[in-house]
């Protein structure tokens, strides 16, 4: 993948870094880090600049998430609720909890969607719950930008920086996204054990 990804870029510069970070968005396995710090290698062997490689990077990413908010529209929370009501009782929910927590996250969510787009992995996914929880777009689109802005400029760069050298910036994050992987699951891990404790007490 990663060879097909680097001749395409090579091949369609700017085109090819906006349309390959859109793909990336929407199909996470594909690696973010291994496309900004090669376009920002790009800007020192051929006819590209630092600062246009991060405004289509950039592009792309909101344009991306753009569309997972959209799909999050689609599964909305009423859709759910009404799930909810019918199969509820088999995870102890009930109809109105997850309005509250959409509500929750509207309210709180515009941090979680800034912060979360320099996280692997959480930084496309996050797109669709605040599209499910129909959060502002306008706002939801100023806080991608701002959050994604912030990790396309730090990859550009050090892929400039770098040079020849980009894939080490490549490996560096590489271990970044394995460490987050980890995190996530211990987490995730915690978080059922008090879900099954919880379910037992009750």
């Amino acid at each position: 993948m990663q060879d097909w990804i680097v001749t395409f870029m090579e091949a369609h510069g700017y085109t090819g870094v906006f349309l390959m970070i859109l793909l990336e968005n929407v199909f996470p396995p594909i690696p973010s880090e291994l496309i900004l710090t090669f376009g920002g290698f790009m800007t020192t062997k051929a006819r590209l600049t630092i600062p246009l490689v991060i405004l289509f990077a950039t592009a792309g990413s909101v344009a991306g998430a753009a569309l997972l908010y959209a799909i999050g529209r689609i599964f909305s929370i009423d859709r759910l609720e009404q799930g909810v009501a019918r199969w509820g009782h088999l995870l102890r929910l009930k109809p109105g909890d997850l309005t509250k927590a959409s509500r929750r996250f509207e309210k709180h969510g515009y941090r979680a969607i800034f912060f979360c787009r320099m996280i692997p992995l959480i930084r496309s996914l996050i797109s669709i719950p605040a599209g499910m929880a129909r959060m502002n777009f306008l706002f939801f689109l100023i806080y991608t930008a701002a959050g994604t802005l912030i990790w396309n400029t730090l990859l550009v760069v050090l892929g400039a920086a770098f040079g020849t050298s980009w894939d080490k910036v490549v490996e560096w994050m590489d271990l970044y996204a394995h460490l987050t992987y980890v995190v996530i699951g211990v987490a995730l891990a915690v978080l059922l054990f008090y879900w099954i404790k919880k379910r037992r007490r009750n």
